[in-house]
This record gives structure tokens, C-alpha cells and sequence, in this order.
């Protein structure tokens, strides 16, 4: 969760940005100038949201027969100018483009083949899908933003008043054209019959401003964001969003409220495959979902054309009131009105699709529940935080655009012809294909430990976001940070009932719920019965049973509240099933585990949450056993040193000395993948290196 801007009624409607053109740190070369300039522009998401934009430059170079020509140097489709390298930049033969400025019309399929031809070289990536308009802007560099202050007039019902009144004869205003051919040639058109303009602002859409050199087209960009901000702080009117109308609940009843109902909406918005969700209660976002005009306003429509694949054309609205109402009616409410998005959402596709279009993801991608905070949701962390992000900006250009008279955005017509058009799309194509855990999360007990973390790795591999829970608070932060934002840790011991329910409630909160538990919490402690103390006893059966059963029913619970089944695998021990000598304690546990296991199979059935067991054997290699008084009691149980321990199982075990933690992980993995084991439910998988079960002697 996030929370780093000013309390409402103290925010500026538009802060002015700050240029970040360093003349000192600037490169030699046009190319990499233009990168340059593309990873300033990118820097500050208040002038290009990630992955929108695109910019240029026109040079003369040498191609491979030895031939001068002038080249379009211009972004490639799907890269985001923050992160822009020189590779990412695709060049065009100029020449060949240019004269495209005399036809009246040509389609995106012709546009897209034709471009393909122009190429320098046929490796480079596609082509921006604003090609065109770069080339037909005469200037040397082009940029193209989408910044939240000239959008505030772009998005205002009286923008083209307002842009003559900012820029005057500077800026030519163009009406909504959705890009390609027709908005290329138009702008084109504006700049060249009019020596006088500076920047172009489309509506609905953003600003095209350029120059002779990269610095100067992007001060240009820079200047123009700014003379807008002054304009929209100066013109703009009353509290931003009409004001507060919903008490905000404190920190602590908000946190409450969410970790409660967050897999409720993890469920009503995973209607077609699971999602991670992203929680914010940033000020700007509390102030929005506080405030009056908030539900009328977010259902106007998308704030930028760039937003609407990862953001859709609407939220999902959710009238609250948390201080007369409590998490059950909220629960409630969300399963009805996300039911209702998705009809809606289905019938605007059926209004306006193509013949052979299909419907994507019916769900929404924005959740906004008035007086707690933004919930936005992703087929993965990194969709999630991207939706969350480009919600940011919409709520600041909505607000702007609002206080100028009125935000106006895309028809639903419009927004479809965006949301589905085969360019657009085209950049989600060029993403990793997902992984079979794609969308899930893993919460994993025993999560620093060798075997825990073999887990956490085998799944994260497989796309999964990555609870890490152990008593070890060090080693489970440890664990969970080898998968950067996509690993949390929680401290947990698993035999105190509320320290479970507080991990759960924090793996809610970092990522909306659960959906695979691997219980996995260890202990390593035996003795000849004659000297098995009680507490000994008790111990083993507090940690391998009560806990195993408190990791249980917690999981339960919310997986029951998020309605969308769910894997949970018990790592037990061969113990389980072949008790060993000097073992009492240990091995009566595990056989507890074994058959909790199988109660649990037998009811979480009929939710779709399935249970099955892994038996690991011999687990030496990677395992934190070897410092624990594991090792001495076992060396004193065969009557050698406890160096000697090693030696005396891999004589006595060949095959099973060799099993590591990621042989388990393997196993494990099998039965979380719904891929590979849907079907299954209430089974055992014996890890024991090629040898049955059977204690060393």
C-alpha cells in the first residue's frame, strides 16, 4: 500500500514538473540523444505513463550498400521511454515515408505493412504505431506525452477554449481522431501551414511538441506542461472532486476492513482466471473515493486512449459506508455489482465488436470502494501495479479536467475501438508467456528454511507471488526477497493462533488472498523413548500438529471467502507412514499431519480446495538440520560423533543422500499446478530417492 502525496485540499490540481535535461550528462550522437531525452521524458510519470508515447529523431546515415539517405529514428512498439536503449528505436527510411502525406487515406493494415518495408534492417522491433505522425512533422526531433496537466484540457469539456487561451497561436487543437493515418496527416497539416505553432494538443489524447535538437523539443514538452499546470491552477474551481462526503475510517479499521474483504474481491474479480491485487490508500486515493463527485466522475471513462488496456473504460464502483456498515455487507456487495461489470462489460462488447471479435477478461481492472481505497487487479503483480498507476493519473486528470468546467473522455464507442484494436494489442503480445501459476499466490510455512525455499522458487519460476512465513524473521526476509516485489515475508509461529490469522491477514493485504498453502513448518527433534521428555513431546505435537492444523483452518477461512478453491499441501516426513526407531514424538506427529490431511481433503472438496501430502526421506543436502540438536541426538542415537553423521547415511542410503530440497519442490509443485493435478485430492507422493521407505539400520 502506498501513501506518499499530500492530504486533501492541499494538493495543487497541477504541480509544475521540474526538467531533468542535464547538459553535463548528455551523450554525442543523435540516437543517443533521443534515448536521452525518451528516458527523461519517461522519468516522471506526470509527463509519459508507462509504455505510452513515442519519440523521434530524423538523421542521414549510411545503409548497407553505401548509400546517404535520411532515416526516422523512431520508438518501437511496446517499449516504455524510461527504459529506452538505443536497440529500441527502429529505423525508417524517410523518403519512401514522406510522400505518404499526399494520400487522403490509407488503413492500419496497409500502414503497418508498408512501415515493414521501410525499415533499415527487417530485426528491429515494429514500428511506434504514431509513426506516421513523426514522419510528417517536419522538425528534426518529435515528442508525443500523454502529461497529466495538458491532459487536464485535453479532457475538458472547453478544452479547445482553453488551449487558445494558454497557448494562443502556439499550439493547434485537434479534434479526437484515433491514431494513425487521419491524426497523422492532420497534424502534419497544423504544423506546416502554420509556422507559428509549437505544440499540437489532441483531444483526449495528449501533446505532440518538437525541435531542432532533442533538448529542444524536450524543454518544448517541458515548457508546455507547465504553462498548462499554471493555467488549470489558476482557472480551477472548489475542492478537487466536489469535496469530501465519506468519513474515512483510521489506519487501523480501514487495514481491518480490507484484510477481510480483499479476497472476496480477489474472488468476484477472478471470475475467468485468478489475480493478484494491488491495494492503495494513498491520499489521493482516499481523497477520490472520499469524495462527492467521485461515482459520477469515474464512470465518465478512461482519462488517456493509452490507459484503456490495462485500466478498461470504467471502474468498478462500490458504495460504501464504513462507519454504519461492516465487512459482511461489503463482501455482499461486491460479489453483486461485480457480477453486474461483468454483464455490462459483455454487453458493451456485443454492441460493438467486429464479426470473429471475442470478449477479453470480462472483470475490472479498478476497484474503487468508497471511503476505504483503491483495490486495482492484474493477471499479475506487474498489470496490477500498472493499472494502479495509470489510475493515479486518470484521478489527477479527472480532477483537473473537472474543476475546468467538466471531464469529457471517449464515447464507448471509441474506448473500444481502442481497447480492441489489433495495434494496441500487438504490445501485449510481446510479454513472457505466463506461467502455470500465473495470477496465484503461494503462502509457504517453513518459508526460510531449505526445503521452504526450494518451494518458493520452484513457484515463482512458475509466475507465482510468494509469501514466505517462518519464526525466523531475518531468514524468511531473506527468502522472500530473492523474488523482488513478487516475495513478502510474514514472522509466524505457527503455533500461536493469532500470529496465524495476523500472516494470513498480511498475505491479503500485500496481495489480495491465497491460493496455493504449502504447510511446511519443521522441527527436528527426537529421543529413545525411555528419554522423551514431555515437553519434548508436546513440542513436536504443538508445532507439527496444532500448527499444522491452525495453518489449516486460517487457509480455509479465506479460501471459503475468496470462492475460488485452492491447493494445499501438507510436507509431512516418511515418518508418517514408517515410523523409525528413537522417534516417538516426531513420527506420532507427522502421522497426525498425515491424516489431518486427509480429513481436510475430504472436506475442502465440495470448495474446490484440494489437499495432498509429500513425504520427503533423508532430506540432507541444503537443510537447516545439520545446525539444529537434530544432528547430535541422532549421532548419540547410533553411538558416533556427530561429525561422522553425513558419512554414516550416505553409506547406509546411497540413493537418498542425494535427495535435495528441490526434489521436494518438484513434487510439491505437482500437486499446486492445477495444470498437472486438478484431479487429484487426499494422495501422498513419497520423495525417497529411488528406495522405499524404510529406516536405516
Amino acid at each position: 500500500m502506498t501513501g506518499t502525496e499530500p492530504l486533501a485540499g492541499t494538493a495543487s490540481f497541477a504541480p509544475l514538473v521540474e526538467s531533468l535535461w542535464d547538459a553535463a550528462d548528455v551523450p554525442n550522437g543523435d540516437l543517443a540523444q533521443l534515448t536521452y531525452a525518451s528516458n527523461r521524458l519517461g522519468a516522471d510519470r506526470s509527463v509519459s505513463n508507462f509504455g505510452g508515447g513515442n519519440t523521434s529523431v530524423k538523421t542521414r546515415d549510411v545503409d548497407h550498400l553505401g548509400r546517404e539517405s535520411e532515416v526516422l529514428w523512431v520508438k518501437g512498439s511496446g517499449c516504455d521511454l524510461a527504459t529506452m536503449r538505443p536497440s529500441d528505436f527502429t529505423g525508417l527510411r524517410l523518403g519512401e515515408i514522406v510522400p505518404l502525406f499526399e494520400r487522403s487515406a490509407m488503413s492500419d493494415e496497409e500502414m503497418v505493412a508498408y512501415l515493414a518495408r521501410c525499415q533499415v534492417t527487417p530485426d528491429q522491433p515494429r514500428a511506434s504505431i504514431e509513426t506516421l505522425l513523426h514522419a510528417f512533422v517536419p522538425h528534426r526531433h518529435v515528442h508525443h506525452t500523454h502529461p497529466d496537466a495538458i491532459n487536464m484540457i485535453c479532457g475538458a469539456a472547453n478544452g479547445q477554449r482553453l488551449t487558445r487561451e494558454c497557448f494562443g497561436d502556439e499550439a493547434a487543437w485537434i479534434p479526437y481522431v484515433r491514431p494513425g493515418f487521419a491524426l497523422a496527416r492532420q497534424v502534419g497539416e497544423a504544423v506546416r501551414n502554420d509556422g507559428r505553432v509549437r505544440f499540437v494538443l489532441l483531444a483526449k489524447h495528449g501533446l505532440v511538441a518538437s525541435g531542432a535538437t532533442a533538448e529542444e523539443a524536450y524543454e518544448s514538452t517541458i515548457e508546455a506542461i507547465n504553462r498548462a499546470a499554471e493555467l488549470v491552477s489558476a482557472l480551477a474551481r472548489g475542492p478537487r472532486f466536489g469535496g469530501r462526503a465519506v468519513e474515512l475510517p483510521d489506519r487501523e479499521r480501514r487495514e481491518a476492513l480490507l484484510a477481510e474483504v480483499l479476497p472476496a474481491i480477489r474472488g468476484a474479480v477472478s471470475s475467468e482466471r485468478p489475480k493478484i491485487l494491488q491495494v492503495d490508500t494513498s491520499d489521493i486515493a482516499l481523497e477520490f473515493v472520499a469524495a462527492r463527485d467521485a461515482a459520477a466522475l469515474s464512470q465518465v471513462g478512461a482519462a488517456c486512449p493509452d490507459h484503456l488496456v490495462h485500466t478498461k473504460r470504467l471502474p468498478l464502483w462500490v458504495d460504501f459506508d464504513p462507519a454504519s456498515e461492516d465487512a459482511e455487507v461489503l463482501i455482499e456487495r461486491v460479489r453483486s455489482v461485480a457480477a453486474a461489470f461483468r454483464d455490462d462489460y459483455r454487453r458493451y462488447v456485443e454492441e460493438f465488436a467486429s464479426e470473429g471479435e471475442v470478449s477479453h477478461d470480462p472483470d475490472p481492472r479498478v476497484v474503487l470502494i468508497a471511503g476505504l481505497g483503491l483495490v486495482t487487479v492484474g493477471a499479475n503483480l506487474k498489470g496490477a501495479r500498472l493499472a494502479r498507476d495509470l489510475y493515479h493519473r486518470a484521478m489527477r486528470v479527472m480532477g483537473g479536467a473537472a474543476a475546468l468546467g467538466g471531464f469529457v473522455s471517449l464515447t464507448a464507442e471509441e474506448s473500444y475501438a481502442i481497447e480492441y484494436w489489433p495495434l494496441e494489442l500487438y504490445k501485449l503480445s510481446l510479454a513472457p508467456a505466463p506461467g502455470a501459476l500465473e495470477g496465484r499466490v503461494a503462502f509457504i510455512t517453513g518459508g526460510a528454511g531449505g526445503i521452504g525455499r526450494a518451494v518458493a522458487a520452484a513457484m515463482a519460476r512458475d509466475g507465482a507471488c510468494i509469501v514466505a512465513a517462518d519464526i525466523d524473521a531475518q531468514g524468511a526476509m531473506a527468502a522472500a526477497a530473492e523474488f523482488g516485489d513478487a516475495g513478502v515475508a510474514v514472522t509466524v509461529d505457527v503455533t500461536e493462533e493469532r500470529a496465524v490469522q495476523a500472516a494470513y491477514r498480511d498475505a491479503a493485504l500485500a496481495f489480495g488472498g491465497v491460493d496455493i498453502v504449502v504447510s511446511n513448518a519443521g522441527l527436528a527433534s527426537s529421543a529413545p523413548i525411555a528419554e522423551t521428555t514431555a515437553e519434548m513431546w508436546d513440542l513436536n505435537h504443538s508445532v507439527l500438529a496444532r500448527g499444522y492444523f491452525l495453518v489449516a483452518r486460517e487457509a480455509f477461512r479465506l479460501l471459503q471467502r475468496q470462492s475460488t478453491g485452492g491447493s494445499m499441501i501438507f510436507v509431512a516426513s516418511k515418518n508418517a507412514i514408517v515410523a523409525g526407531p528413537n522417534a516417538a514424538a516426531y513420527s506420532s506427529a507427522k502421522a497426525a499431519e498425515l491424516h489431518l490431511a486427509r480429513c481436510l481433503a475430504e472436506e475442502g472438496g465440495p470448495h474446490g480446495i484440494r489437499v495432498n501430502t509429500v513425504n520427503p526421506d533423508a532430506v540432507l543436502q541444503g537443510s537447516r538440520i545439520w545446525g539444529s540438536s537434530w544432528r547430535q541426538e541422532r549421532a548419540d542415537a547410533y553411538g558416533i560423533e556427530p561429525e561422522a553423521l553425513e558419512e554414516h547415511y550416505r553409506r547406509r542410503t546411497t540413493l537418498k543422500v542425494n535427495i535435495g530440497p528441490e526434489d521436494i519442490a518438484e513434487a510439491v509443485l505437482f500437486f499446486a499446478s492445477p495444470d498437472r493435478s486438478s484431479k487429484t485430492t487426499g494422495n501422498m507422493l513419497n520423495v525417497d530417492g529411488g528406495v522405499p521407505a524404510a529406516y536405516p539400520r
